[in-house]
């Protein structure tokens, strides 16, 4: 319970900052979810897009979900979905039950990049820009607030694809 109020916390993410901001997001080729075809994060590039880090167990990803199905419905920016130490046949039941909104679902199931990426546990979601630089960290549940006070306002700020 204190966790959930911790990452709820309007300073949390003050109290833990991340380095990577303004940086070129770590680099990482993964297997997709159902198909295993892999994908590198160069081939990310391009446009801008975010990365939401979720997993089957995180009481924490089924409450932004809703949200997250919102956001890409939107069709504003392609959102990926990094698996984040959770096995394939329970991230699939997740994504049929609750739906899928991701553009691809990539898997972490070692944790591996989410180190990387200095992830602190799901949810986590990146902003990253068409250059690969990552613009923005949020840390625990997404919320209709941050969504548009912060990460939606920089998202429009940000350069479109590359032709």
């Amino acid at each position: 319970m204190l966790l959930v109020i911790g990452l709820k916390h309007s300073e949390f993410k003050e109290i833990i900052p991340s380095p990577l901001i303004g940086q070129k997001a770590p680099a990482f080729e993964l297997p997709t979810l159902n198909d295993h075809r892999m994908v590198n994060s160069s081939s990310l590039r391009g446009k801008p897009y975010l990365l939401n880090i979720w997993a089957s167990w995180c009481p924490g990803c089924r409450v932004e979900h809703e949200l997250i199905m919102s956001i890409a419905d939107q069709d504003i920016i392609p959102v990926y979905g990094l698996s984040y130490k959770d096995a394939e046949h329970d991230a699939n039941r997740w994504l049929e039950r609750f739906g899928n909104p991701y553009t691809e679902v990539l898997v972490d199931e070692a944790g591996k990049v989410g180190i990387d990426y200095g992830v602190y546990g799901a949810p986590e979601t990146f902003v990253i820009d068409s250059k690969g630089v990552i613009r923005h960290k949020h840390v625990g549940p997404l919320d209709v607030k941050t969504w548009k006070k912060e990460l939606l306002p920089l998202i429009m700020t940000l350069d479109q694809p590359q032709s």
